[in-house]
């Protein structure tokens, strides 16, 4: 986060009136004194910048700012500075009093509209009164997103803060503009960069789960990804692999499998050579690495009878050796040796609460956005639950999961991380 440049950051300004709590809020998220809290008025006098990691969205930098009411000269100077933070900010969260609403707030909303940027309304204070129905009328009628809390209550307690964060999360991942979701390449980054022409082998089994006459999602979207990147692609099928790389005259820089094959690629794979598997592409293109990686060591932890939530992102007929109905439950069995609890999610049946699990398996998402699948994890994690995907599971479950995280440090430090401590992130 540290190296993230202020352009890549979302900005989120923090917007109200004088002394309606905007720097406990700030203080509330960043679980830090970040700004000083007073019940004098006008106690922010610039805009505080305080950037942090905010996961699933990663690194962002809130702006607290002064009173948009201030008054006399100073007082103009720091609504100058306000307004200017206007300007730069991705998301507003407007906070405000229970019960009081005044053409402040509406100077905000309408100064936000005016620069099309999306509104949260925090309304604060809410240990002091109830809202009343003219008040929440008030609020629906503006069409924002809202959330009701005190910040005083929780700032003393851990549920009421985690309540509140889960609240603002999904929020923020829901308005955020989509360039903030933008993933990373699939597969570019992980190419030298030079004078000389990449190569990419990708390993592509041609079974009765392959889709007749085409190819799936995943591998035709690493494939020009890799032309994107100025690379040459070679495709083959698992049973010739071992043919090609004989036949070439220089080794290629990376080699992607299906995860079903991995412990073939592996095997043939020279040491040297990079190699992983579509899913573990996907599981960075569309979600969070480091947290299915970590999540993959959980399968470590399973106990007699646990539960194992299967998650799929579309509804299509299982064949009669599906890879997440049949295969990888099978794989799961004889790998840990126990008896367990194995249910299945399809297409927007995605269980919002999945305490209950022991760990969460989810399909590579290539039919869901990057936005529905960040919250998908968060979901999990909010749930105490370990999340992966299947292609995570299964080079865990060959035993080669190690090698086909290796392009990865930081996902593999996660994963080793997660194991040293019993699998549980």
């Amino acid at each position: 986060m540290i190296e993230s440049p202020k352009s890549v950051r979302l900005h989120i300004g923090i917007f109200g009136r004088t002394n309606s709590g905007k720097s406990s809020i700030l203080n509330l998220i960043t679980a830090q004194e970040t700004s000083i809290v007073s019940p004098i008025a006008g106690t922010t006098t610039d805009v505080v910048r305080k950037s942090m990691e905010l996961l699933p969205l990663g690194p962002v930098t809130f702006l607290d700012t002064a009173g948009i009411d201030d008054s006399g000269q100073v007082g103009e100077l720091r609504v100058k500075r306000s307004r200017e933070a206007l300007s730069s900010s991705d998301i507003v969260l407007l906070v405000c009093e229970v019960n009081c609403w005044t053409p402040y707030e509406e100077e905000v909303l309408s100064l936000c509209k005016a620069q099309n940027t999306p509104v949260i309304i925090l309304v604060n204070k809410v240990d002091t009164s109830s809202p009343s129905e003219s008040f929440a009328a008030l609020i629906k009628q503006n069409d924002s997103r809202t959330v009701f809390l005190s910040a005083l209550n929780a700032q003393r307690d851990a549920q009421a803060r985690e309540n509140f964060m889960s609240s603002l999360k999904h929020l923020l991942i829901t308005t955020c503009p989509e360039s903030f979701l933008e993933p990373p390449a699939i597969l570019g980054d992980l190419l030298p960069s030079g004078s000389s022409l990449p190569l990419v082998v990708l390993v592509v089994p041609i079974d009765l789960q392959a889709p007749k006459g085409r190819l799936i999602l995943p591998q035709v979207q690493s494939i020009r990804d890799a032309l994107d990147s100025d690379a040459a692609v070679l495709v083959v099928k698992e049973r010739e692999m071992r043919a090609l790389l004989d036949s070439l005259s220089r080794k290629p820089d990376l080699v992607v499998c299906d995860s079903q094959v991995a412990l073939k690629m592996v095997a043939d794979t020279p040491d040297d050579v990079p190699c992983t598997t579509f899913s573990i592409l996907f599981s960075r293109f569309k979600g969070n690495i480091e947290t299915m990686a970590a999540g993959a060591a959980a399968i470590n932890k399973l106990q007699h009878n646990d539960k194992v939530l299967m998650a799929e992102a579309c509804t299509h007929h299982a064949l009669e050796d599906d890879i997440g109905r049949v295969k990888i439950p099978r794989w799961l069995r004889e790998y840990t040796g126990l008896e367990l609890d194995i249910t299945h999610a399809c297409g927007k049946d995605y269980p919002q609460d999945l305490s209950s699990y022991s760990l969460a398996i989810h399909c590579g998402a290539c039919t869901l956005t990057r936005r529905e699948m960040l919250w998908r994890i968060e979901q999990a994690r909010l749930s105490g639950v370990p999340v992966t995907n299947y292609g995570m599971a299964i080079s865990a479950l060959q035993g080669v999961i190690e090698r086909t995280l290796s392009p990865f440090p930081s996902a593999l430090e996660a994963y080793r991380t997660a194991l040293a401590k019993g699998g549980n992130d």
